[in-house]
């Protein structure tokens, strides 16, 4: 009798492609990919809200699950098995550094250090920051209108976009949780906190002119595209991660790898969890440098498919070329 099922040669790929999505930490709801209508999907444009990472490298996944057995009868013999525990781990180098990569790879609050104010005390996060700018309503996902506070801006500046911190409680930041304040005593007086652990934050890529003598243009859109009328632009100078702090990092993943004859075996985990520190992997580069890649690891948590019921923690689909 013929077979009715469909062979193909096993997959060849040189690497894999990681694209990340928020999750909403309130209530635990994860993006969700499907590979039915998005498989095809053009890896340089993927839909949002996925966010590109770009290639990766060592990209391996470890399966924790244990089976037990059910045993009946005298003697005691084996009629099932169960699944006792649940658990998958997965680990990735990313090849390129950014602002979203230093987070997951850290784990923690990954800080925006903000300009400071002049004489300001020195503190290992950035210390008390240059005061905000209000935007004006006609700013866009792209163009932030600061009218004639423009001037104190530049080409190239990374800015971050959010609201200022008043006593807010449980976890802060537009669009993507940056953050989770346990206690608005341990904040303080410090507006700026919010606009310290936001993900919503863009490179500048032109200044205004003309009718547009206010704005700014960033390079992409922000995360939490228009802006509220609530948020004000703080000046970034770099990025900050603490060992040892007590925020977990969460987020929807999905990674490709992209077969040489057309087919692709895509693994998407709805939510995942840094469950390692700080760390970068060295390798050999040309003329005696070294190449500084930022390592991570996860622990996938678990999710109800809602076709069944069923606890997963991770979806294998492939698709044939």
């Amino acid at each position: 009798m013929a077979s009715e099922l469909i062979a193909t040669v096993a997959p060849v790929a040189r690497r894999v492609r990681a694209f990340f999505a928020p999750v909403n930490r309130t209530n635990e709801t994860p993006t969700v990919w499907d590979p039915a209508g998005l498989a095809s999907f053009s890896s340089n444009a993927p839909p949002a809200p996925w966010i590109d990472l770009g290639w990766c490298r060592g990209f391996t996944r470890k399966s924790g699950t244990k089976v037990g057995t059910l045993v009946g009868g005298a003697p005691g013999t084996v009629t099932g098995q169960v699944r006792t525990e649940v658990d998958a781990t997965v680990s990735v180098q990313f090849e390129s550094w950014s602002k979203l990569a230093l987070a997951l790879t850290s784990g923690v609050q990954q800080m925006n250090v903000l300009r400071t104010q002049t004489g300001a005390a020195a503190n290992g996060s950035g210390g008390a920051a240059v005061a905000p700018v209000p935007l004006n309503a006609d700013s866009t996902a792209t163009t932030l209108d600061v009218g004639a506070a423009v001037s104190g801006f530049v080409v190239g500046e990374i800015v971050a976009v959010d609201v200022d911190y008043t006593g807010q409680t449980g976890f802060v930041g537009s669009a993507v949780s940056g953050g989770y304040v346990k206690s608005a005593a341990l904040i303080g007086t410090d507006i700026d906190y919010v606009r310290r652990v936001t993900l919503n934050v863009g490179r500048i890529v032109a200044i205004g002119s003309g009718t547009t003598a206010g704005a700014v243009t960033l390079e992409s859109p922000l995360l939490a595209g228009v802006p509220a009328a609530a948020m004000k632009v703080s000046g970034v100078v770099g990025f900050c991660d603490r060992e040892g702090s007590s925020f977990f990092q969460e987020w929807s993943a999905l990674f490709v790898g992209e077969g040489r004859q057309g087919e692709r075996v895509l693994w998407f985990y709805p939510r995942l969890q840094t469950m390692s520190g700080i760390a970068e992997a060295e390798s050999a580069a040309s003329g005696g440098y070294e190449t500084m890649r930022l390592s991570a690891a996860f622990r996938a948590l678990p999710v109800k498919d809602p076709i069944d019921g069923e606890t997963v923690v991770c979806f294998r689909s492939y698709v044939a070329g």
